[in-house]
C-alpha cells in the first residue's frame, strides 16, 4: 500500500551486510538519506524514479523500461507504483495550489 496521509518512518536492514535506512514511501519506492540526494529511487538500487518517469513521459514503454534496466531489481509493479505516487503527489499539489488561491 502507498504511504499518503502519515509521515514516513525511518527504516533500517542489513542488505548484502551494508546497512540502509530508507523511508518507504511504498512497497518499492523508498527515500534513502545519502543515496541519490535522498530523492525517491526504486528500493535497494540506485535508480531515481524520475528518471523511469520521464522515460514514461517520452512515450517508452513499461515493456522497454524493463528491457533497458534488465540488470536492475526494477519490476513493472514498481514501475506502476512510481506513476501511482507521482499520481497523487500532483494531485495533492494541485489540491494545495487552489487551497492557497481560495
Amino acid at each position: 500500500m502507498i504511504n499518503s496521509l502519515s509521515a514516513p518512518e525511518l527504516k533500517h536492514e542489513l542488505v548484502n551486510g551494508e546497512s540502509y535506512e530508507y523511508y518507504a514511501l511504498g512497497k518499492y519506492v523508498v527515500m534513502a538519506p545519502g543515496i541519490c540526494g535522498g530523492r525517491p529511487t526504486f528500493k535497494y538500487t540506485r535508480l531515481e524514479t524520475s528518471v523511469v518517469l520521464a522515460d514514461m513521459a517520452a512515450g517508452l514503454t513499461i515493456d522497454e523500461i524493463l528491457a533497458d534496466f534488465d540488470l536492475s531489481d526494477l519490476s513493472r509493479e514498481a514501475i506502476q507504483e512510481a506513476v501511482e505516487l507521482a499520481n497523487q503527489a500532483f494531485l495533492q499539489a494541485t489540491h494545495n495550489l487552489f487551497a492557497i488561491a481560495a
